[in-house]
Formats: structure tokens, sequence, C-alpha cells
């Protein structure tokens, strides 16, 4: 079965507070959007083994491999015995804030569910996804959503009108552990969540509430990100945030030419990427 990965991007970001057992409580919408990593996933009943390609030196081609975890994971819980092959071509950078790695975790829970014929729900399946990590149930359903809780309350939201994003990503990663330990390390601000949805059901929020409480954290000590974002105003975007833990940043545009021509003069900062947003789940083949 050969499938794509989408990655994600977070227009609004904030942090609501912490679990008993440190997880934080994120109140953000995100939507994937048209950059992919390549899978081809194999399985079958028989002797276990998960066994995992990538053509990215840098990406663990092993059992600590998120993909590999979800293959183990969703094999145990459905109680099956299968050999998995996971071939991964990445295409969309690692400690970006991008979501590939739990994209590449919910594409294999999804992909196995049905090449062995499990028959596990939508509900089961973003479960199991949240054991893997807060970004990973997005992806079951892989829609423009609002996420509550430590990622595993979703939300369907409206379809967002169509826009061009320009995504950069500097020539470096961030620790998302960190970049929390450091939020964490912030004297408080009062500045209480807004739920975007109910203010602009089906809109783009306006630049005003592209939100990322991670920018607090992250920005001072790579200024480099806070320079991208400042290009990509100057060139033309109606708004521009860093995505997640970042490092990645990207920029709403209103339309192609403008995005394209940002494309161009931003190359110099790091890997450029034009993408649209996705509406829905992508089929398989």
């Amino acid at each position: 079965m050969h499938v794509l990965a989408p990655a994600k991007v977070n227009l609004y970001l904030r942090i609501v507070g912490r679990r008993p057992d440190g997880y934080h409580l994120l109140d953000s919408l995100v939507v994937p959007v048209s950059l992919y990593d390549e899978m081809t996933i194999e399985a079958g009943r028989g002797q276990p083994e998960i066994v995992i390609t990538c053509d990215d030196p840098t990406v663990p081609a092993d059992e600590t491999n998120l993909a590999c975890k979800a293959a183990a994971l969703l094999c145990k819980e459905a109680n099956v015995q299968a050999r998995v092959a996971i071939d991964l071509r990445k295409r969309i950078p690692a400690g970006a804030g991008l979501g590939g790695g739990s994209s590449d975790a919910a594409t294999v829970l999804k992909s196995l569910n049905t090449l062995l014929a499990l028959g596990l729900t939508e509900a089961h399946l973003c479960e199991l996804g949240a054991r893997l990590g807060a970004d990973v149930p997005f992806f079951i359903p892989c829609r423009p959503a609002w996420i509550e809780g430590a990622g595993e309350i979703l939300m369907k939201v409206q379809a967002l009108p169509c826009r061009w994003l320009v995504i950069v990503v500097p020539p470096f990663g961030v620790s998302t552990p960190w970049a929390y330990r450091r939020f964490d390390e912030l004297p408080p601000v009062e500045n209480p969540p807004v739920s975007v949805m109910r203010l602009v059901p089906g809109q783009w929020p306006p630049p005003e509430l592209l939100i990322n409480d991670l920018e607090r954290a992250v920005l001072p000590e790579y200024p480099l990100i806070a320079e991208i974002k400042d290009c990509l105003l100057r060139l033309g975007a109606e708004g521009a945030l860093m995505s997640g833990s970042g490092s990645a940043v990207f920029g709403v545009f209103p339309n192609r030419a403008a995005a394209e021509q940002a494309v161009a003069v931003l190359g110099e900062k790091g890997k450029t990427f034009l993408v649209e947003p996705l509406a829905g789940p992508l089929a398989s083949a």
C-alpha cells in the first residue's frame, strides 16, 4: 500500500494548563497541508517482525521510530502476529513543528488496520494515537480541527477558503520538550484563550488571532525564526506564525503569485515549501 502522510500547521496554539502527569493542555486550530512523507506499507499475518527503511539518514530506522512504535502498539492492541514492512521517504523536515513523525505514525495505524482487516474504529485509532504522541490523533481523521486537552479532543471545523501557505524551515530544529520546558519557566501572561472558531467559523483567523504561545519561549533563543516571520510579512503575507514548537514558520498568502515570489526570496533562509491546506483525508493506493 502506497500512502501519503501530510504535514500540519497550527494556525492558533494556546497553552491553557497542565495535567497531573505533566502533559500540557492546549487550545489549537490545526490544518493538514499538501507537504507529504511518502510511505509504502506491507503487512501480512505471520511471524511477528517490524522492519523500517528510510531515505533520510538522520531519521532512526529502528524500533525508536514512531512509525515502528505505532505498528507494534496496533499489533499488541489487536492481539495479532504480523510481519510489517515500512519504507519511508521523508519530505517533511524533522524537528520543525510540522508533525511529520506523528503523521507517519497515524498513517501506519490506519494502513495496518486496513491491510490486516482489523476493523478498528476511527475513535479507537485516535485513542491508540494519543498513547504515541499529542499530535498523532489529529492525523487519524486528518482534516481541519480544533484541538483541546493534550491533543486527544478533536472537533471538526469547516474547511477553510483557499489560501496559499509558504513554509520556511531554517537549518536547525527545535526540541519540543525543550520548548515546553522553556515556556514553563516564563512568567505567566494574563491573556485568556479565545476560541477562534466561535469568532470566525469557516474563515481564516485574522492576523491578530494567529497566535502561538510557544513563540515566547522559542523566538528569543532562535532569532532567525523571528526574522523569517518579519520577511514573510514584508513580502505580503496576511499573517505569519511559527508552527507548533518550531522551527518552521509559515505565511498565509491571498494568491499563488505572491506566494511564489516569497518562495523565491526566502530560499536563502532555509527550505521553502509552497502548500495548500487540505480539506480532508487522502485516499491510499
